[in-house]
């Protein structure tokens, strides 16, 4: 059990300042985190899940939940059948998974991070259009002038932008 900061990739991480950091990512060089695909939806999921909603494969979507599921897609859909094939299919026990921030949580995911006061910090890229094959899932931050949140549903780029 350790209560520290984790950055994946290297050593130093993209911030400067990392008093409210609990997870980041090195400079990736345009490559992004991909979300868990859900071939089944949570009945009681946790606030602030997020996805892929695999349930119908031909009409997968990027979603997160508040309350209620929020479609990160626009109502895009992407079939990711084929990416589906390569994943596995065995059913993972409720009670495992990693928590970053705490010994414990009540919250139900494959990776946790809970803190009062800390986020974490998307891989960031400097374009989509330099991310090579991305996968279905995957969650970037655009960095430079255009900054934008970017999420791939596994036929396009949807952006979240202020």
């Amino acid at each position: 059990m350790a209560f520290s900061q984790v950055i994946i990739g290297n050593d130093t991480g993209t911030a400067t300042d990392k008093t409210s950091v609990l997870l980041e990512f090195a400079n990736t060089n345009d490559r992004g985190i991909v979300l868990p695909y859900l071939r089944t939806m949570p009945t009681t999921p946790t606030e602030g899940t997020i996805i892929v909603d695999a349930t119908d494969a031909t009409k997968a979507k990027i979603k997160y939940y508040n309350g209620t599921w929020q479609d990160l897609s626009s109502g895009n859909e992407a079939d990711i059948s084929s990416v589906l094939t390569k994943q596995p299919t065995i059913t993972e026990g409720t009670t495992v998974g990693t928590i970053i921030g705490s010994d414990q949580t009540s919250a139900k995911g494959v990776l946790v991070l809970e803190s009062s006061n800390k986020a974490i910090i998307l891989p960031q890229v400097t374009s989509t259009d330099a991310v090579i094959n991305p996968a279905p899932g995957m969650m970037v931050y655009i960095k430079g002038t255009n900054k934008r949140l970017a999420v791939f549903n596994g036929s396009k780029w949807t952006y979240w932008a202020p």
